[in-house]
């Protein structure tokens, strides 16, 4: 079957350039100002990427072109101009230069000027994007009030149960104080788990200039001196990316965490002399995340080629105390998670036998 393609465009609207739509541009969502007969008035940015073409093209064209069904745009544009209608919902496939139609959810709604509707396409794969990315962000402010809160209850008891084991050594005999001597150990223990809970929210941010691929660096070379043999670390860096204010150690960290599961993960590929880890640098650009749209991010990925996330755990792996191996913690990848939101980022994870991605997104300015 023969792939559509994007209709033949006419000459740009006259109106196109008007200072009342330029608002459209700061939205991730694609948006169109149409005559109700179907023309364009305006496109904004989001909807120029989209279709693969400039927007002097797109202003002046037919819409409902556009679509793999146009007819049913031009009913509901037919619909808004006879005021049938406010707003009318339905899902289309949106044709684009050199690639499959996409899939979006089409809003037909009225302006106040008459003849005059906007047509936005939210696509349903950005849709699901956003939804996903919405669930980790309100995840991750729900862990960081749940470790702060436990953290805080775990604490005092730990002190008075150390204190009193201290105390009950002195008083009996030396056969006895190995009893005493786990208690002790075990409340160390605890304490030093609490205190890496505690950790990102005790320690200021301390914004400072950052290299992203001197943070990629010093994690290869920490990597590199515990791993030493049958594990190789690729750069694939993006050089032109400009450095932007954060907090260096945080990030250390956070790219540390991933990339040291990556590691301990491999352990079977390591032993067979065929373990990588690749660190992937790109830069992104008009990118919605955290409900917010930015000119351009940064997106570090951190790939390896090991036997992947399992299954039981893939919804759940930034959750606190969540690991998929044993002996495990659990709070490498909360913790790197907190970090980069406090840069105003997000981790993603894609994960799949023999491929395992976790990117990092984080603005740039």
């Amino acid at each position: 079957m023969k792939k559509p393609s994007i209709p033949t465009f006419l000459s740009s609207f006259p109106d196109s350039g008007t200072l009342r739509f330029q608002a459209f541009d700061l939205l991730a969502t694609l948006v169109a100002v149409v005559r109700t007969n179907g023309c364009v008035v305006f496109a904004n940015a989001a909807l120029e990427d989209a279709l693969g073409t400039s927007r002097r093209t797109i202003e002046g064209s037919q819409l409902p072109e556009c679509f793999t069904e146009p007819h049913i745009l031009k009913h509901a544009l037919e619909g808004a101009g006879s005021n049938e209608f406010a707003a009318l919902r339905y899902d289309a496939w949106l044709r684009r230069l050199n690639h499959e139609p996409m899939p979006v959810h089409v809003v037909v709604a009225q302006t106040d000027t008459p003849g005059e509707a906007i047509v936005e396409m939210l696509p349903l794969e950005q849709q699901a994007k956003q939804d996903r990315e919405e669930r980790l962000i309100d995840q991750a402010q729900a862990n960081k009030e749940l470790i702060r809160n436990l953290a805080h209850e775990i604490k005092n008891p730990l002190g008075g149960i150390r204190g009193a084991a201290q105390l009950l050594q002195m008083e009996i005999g030396k056969d006895l104080t190995e009893y005493t001597q786990v208690i002790i150990h075990e409340a160390d223990r605890l304490q030093s788990l609490v205190d890496r809970l505690l950790a990102p929210h005790r320690r200021p941010h301390l914004v400072g200039d950052v290299n992203i691929h001197e943070v990629c660096e010093r994690v290869r070379s920490l990597i590199l001196v515990e791993f030493p043999k049958g594990l190789r670390v690729v750069r694939d860096y993006d050089t032109s990316i400009p450095e932007f204010r954060g907090d260096r150690e945080q990030l250390i960290q956070a790219v540390l965490n991933i990339a040291h599961n990556a590691a301990q993960e491999l352990a079977q590929h390591i032993t067979a002399g065929n373990a990588t880890i690749t660190f992937r640098t790109r830069v992104a650009r008009q990118i919605t995340f955290g409900k917010k749209r930015y000119r351009l991010a940064l997106e570090l990925h951190v790939i390896d080629n090991g036997p992947g996330v399992p299954d039981s755990i893939k919804d759940r792996i930034f959750y606190p105390l969540v690991s998929g191996r044993e002996g495990g913690s659990g709070l490498g990848l909360t913790l790197a998670q907190t970090f980069v939101q406090q840069h105003h980022g997000l981790i993603e994870c894609e994960s799949r036998p023999g491929h395992t991605d976790f990117k990092l997104l984080i603005p740039l300015p």
